[in-house]
């Protein structure tokens, strides 16, 4: 995984080599390697960019400083509960965490300490983002479902419903009112968050379409559901 830095002048790239590299955008050079101890699950930069969080398989999220190369605060979601995203409120202030428990965590970044349990998602969490004003936020992931969240009530306040394979991105445009959701299922859903209406679907080109592929043995209920979507196999085929 990859993330740019605000100010678009360092690129941060993780993976499961458990070290985290640090590319100076301009030079198109290494920077500086973080030695993590861990395998990176996700990656994210603070809104002033001075501070780089990683989530990691085993259950952690570290904190690092970019100027000196250092993790100075490590935050203990569980063990062997890998942290599949991870993001800033507009203010550096929280982490939101989400895991492959279903959980979705709120961290002081100060502290941190856990702040507050988000629970609502039956299955994998791989999406968090927060709005710009920092008052909602956005989960998503294996259940299928996108939910939006008071964050400092901890209230449920939407669940949108719509996507039919396993949700990997979530984002709120700048007024806060519409979210943008990306599926495995190759569509794009936008959202009104105030009715939970579905306002547009953009959906890609099924370049799989029309292969038919019939008679395979063997492939879990996923694999057949990622065919269909692809238009590889039609309903009632396999």
């Amino acid at each position: 995984m990859v993330k740019l830095s605000p100010d678009n002048q360092i690129l941060a790239s993780g993976s499961v080599d458990r070290n985290i590299i640090l590319w100076d955008v301009k030079v198109g050079k290494c920077w500086k390697i973080l030695q993590n101890n861990d395998s990176t699950r996700s990656i994210t930069f603070s809104p002033n960019g001075e501070i780089l969080a990683a989530g990691t398989w085993s259950g952690t999220i570290k904190l690092w400083n970019i100027r000196t190369g250092q993790c100075y605060k490590t935050l203990q979601v569980g063990n062997d509960i890998s942290t599949r995203s991870i993001a800033f409120n507009s203010d550096g202030q929280f982490i939101a965490s989400g895991t492959k428990n279903a959980g979705v965590g709120l961290w002081n970044t100060s502290t941190g300490q856990l702040w507050k349990v988000l629970q609502a998602h039956t299955n994998s969490v791989s999406a968090v983002t927060f709005s710009q004003d920092g008052k909602l936020l956005a989960s998503a992931g294996d259940d299928l479902t996108v939910i939006v969240w008071d964050i400092y009530s901890g209230q449920c306040l939407k669940v949108l419903h719509g996507h039919s394979l396993w949700i990997r991105s979530v984002t709120f445009s700048s007024k806060g009112n519409i979210l943008a959701s990306c599926s495995c299922d190759g569509t794009i859903k936008i959202w009104n968050i105030e009715t939970g209406e579905c306002l547009k679907t953009l959906k890609s080109d099924r370049s799989y379409e029309n292969m038919n592929i019939t008679g395979v043995k063997g492939l879990t209920d996923a694999e057949i559901s990622t065919l269909k979507a692809l238009g590889a196999v039609e309903d009632g085929e396999m």
